[in-house]
């Protein structure tokens, strides 16, 4: 079947300079996701006793996977896809507006990821947050890795600021009496970009200064990088859910059955709940006052909202529409997406995922929880589950339906891509769930080698062999990936074709007639809220359970 969605027509019908510029610009992302991968295995392999890569080699391993897939491969992916969008649904006979900037933001972007490489290969590993403190002396190669994410940032706002001009141009010259639904998404999701960009000067301007030699040692990073790192903590998630909601109708014909007017009130929700939640990532600061923490407490019951409200909307359409046509019972609707088409499996995961990696978020972001279990290896257990299993896994499907419209080349073996979301999740269960429960039993976030000589609990080593064996399941699923994208992206011979013209999809156009009920997004939010005081419970009861002097020292 022929595909005729304004995505897919949008970006055939794009002016050749910012098609060139949008496979740039993925080509860049799935750079960085290359890298973070093979350094990512590197890490899980040696955290599971399987390599001995030594402390220098680990903590550089560590430290550019982290680096290449949270700063760079996320940030890369959401400036193509906010180009893609703002463009395709705004004016895409005209082109991306102030395209000078797109180009030069993207060209920041990658001296800002060659920067940040040589810092991290040539110094000191800081890990990604990159305190100063652990920098002990200014050095070049210190400075370069500042340099690297002061880049990164100054690329961003480039790169927004043209995404804001392509949303608003057309309503200025008259072109359109409104804004639609992905052009109001793509402009919030660009303004807070920017937001981020100045988060990112202010927390690495005088750590870069005084890197560099040219001014005093910085005072007050750990605020400035909490604040940041709240902005990139939920950036990615809302350019995750805005995927879901183009994907959907693209791959579906389903648009929502609650109008524009309320899928625009619920993207810009996210304007209002994220920016004032950032106080929990500041549970662990020693000084902070009694009520601060309250506050972030309570604030931090809001931070879900906006991306549960999407949530929402979209399986609520789905359902309506898919009963509409003849589904049956609870669940019957599920089985009638099209779940042969490798974009719809990876985003069936993905919600999967979020559902795991959300729950057991709210465990972590709880006041009396933070300061025993931030430091544990259940930070980056359950953190895949997001980065990797929601966020990674919807980029991915994104991709694969974009690149082949831009590059007029066929998707290499869909019927392998679309089983990859199961091998991904697989290797995540293992590494995430081993992660979660090494956590729990106090082990060390950022310490490669945790046997200790044989004087840590056994349980300990058994459980990081599980996360290397989860992590060599991700990293498969992932090389896959990438092998079919750069295969798409690169010309390898192969002669050009229809974009999407052997893959599956569905059609439920028209109007939905007669009641509808919709009963599974309630379901959901339901069993997200039980897994989240299920998974609350356990860790109060397991760390109640360890000796005093254990949970002295966790704090």
């Amino acid at each position: 079947m022929k595909e005729h969605h304004a995505l897919i027509d949008g970006l055939k019908a794009l002016p050749a300079m910012d098609q060139r510029l949008l496979k740039c610009t993925f080509g860049a992302a799935l750079a960085a996701l290359l890298v973070g991968v093979v350094f990512g295995a590197a890490t899980a392999l040696a955290r599971g006793g399987f390599v001995d890569l030594g402390p220098l080699a680990g903590y550089r391993s560590m430290t550019t996977h982290a680096v290449s897939i949270f700063f760079y491969w996320l940030y890369f992916a959401q400036a193509g896809l906010l180009l893609v969008f703002a463009t395709v649904f705004t004016s895409h006979k005209r082109g991306i507006e102030w395209r000078w900037s797109a180009w030069l933001g993207l060209a920041l972007m990658l001296a800002g990821f060659a920067a940040s490489l040589y810092g991290v290969s040539s110094g000191l590993p800081l890990l990604y947050d990159a305190p100063p403190e652990l920098g002990r002396d200014p050095s070049a190669a210190l400075g370069a890795t500042y340099v690297g994410y002061l880049l990164l940032a100054a690329g961003l706002f480039c790169v927004a600021a043209a995404g804001i001009a392509t949303t608003v141009a057309p309503l200025a010259r008259g072109e359109h009496d409104r804004m639609p639904v992905v052009s109001f998404a793509a402009c919030a999701w660009a303004g807070l970009l920017m937001v981020s960009a100045i988060a990112a000067a202010n927390a690495f301007l005088p750590s870069a200064l005084w890197a560099l030699g040219l001014g005093q040692a910085p005072a007050g990073y750990a605020t400035g990088w909490h604040i940041l790192f709240h902005n990139m903590h939920y950036l990615p998630l809302m350019a995750t859910v805005l995927v879901w909601y183009v994907l959907v109708e693209a791959l579906t014909g389903v648009t929502s059955i609650f109008g524009a007017r309320f899928s625009k009130i619920v993207f810009a929700t996210y304007l209002v709940f994220v920016p004032p939640t950032s106080l929990y990532h500041m549970f662990l600061e020693p000084n902070l006052a009694e009520s601060v923490r309250v506050a972030g407490s309570l604030l931090s019951l809001f931070i879900s909202v906006p991306t549960v409200t999407v949530f929402l909307v979209i399986v609520a359409s789905l359902e309506v529409h898919a009963r509409a046509h003849g589904a049956r019972g609870l669940f019957g609707w599920i089985g009638m997406l099209p779940w042969r088409n490798p974009a719809m499996s990876a985003i069936g995961f993905a919600v999967l995922n979020l559902a795991l990696g959300g729950a057991l978020s709210f465990v972590l972001i709880q006041e009396k929880l933070a300061v025993l279990l931030s430091d544990t290896f259940f930070v980056p257990g359950y953190f895949h589950f997001l980065t990797v299993g929601t966020v990674t896994l919807t980029f991915l499907a994104a991709l694969l339906y974009v690149l082949p419209a831009l590059t007029g080349r066929p998707l290499w073996r869909p019927q392998v891509l679309r089983w990859l979301p199961h091998l991904a999740t697989a290797g995540l269960a293992l590494f995430g769930g081993a992660g979660v429960a090494a956590g729990y039993a106090g082990v060390p976030r950022r310490v490669l080698e945790v046997s200790y000589d044989g004087a840590a609990p056994a349980a300990w080593t058994a459980l990081m062999a599980v996360v290397g064996a989860g992590g060599a399941l991700m990293t498969a699923a992932l090389l896959v990936y990438l092998y079919a994208l750069l295969r798409n992206l690169v010309p390898v011979g192969a002669a050009a074709t229809a974009a999407g013209a052997a893959l599956p999809e569905l059609r439920w156009s028209g109007a939905v007639t007669g009641a509808q009920r919709a009963w599974s997004g309630p379901l959901a939010v339901a069993v997200l809220v039980g897994l989240t005081v299920a998974f609350t419970m356990l860790a109060f009861e397991l760390l109640r359970a360890l000796p005093l002097a254990g949970a002295g020292a966790a704090h």
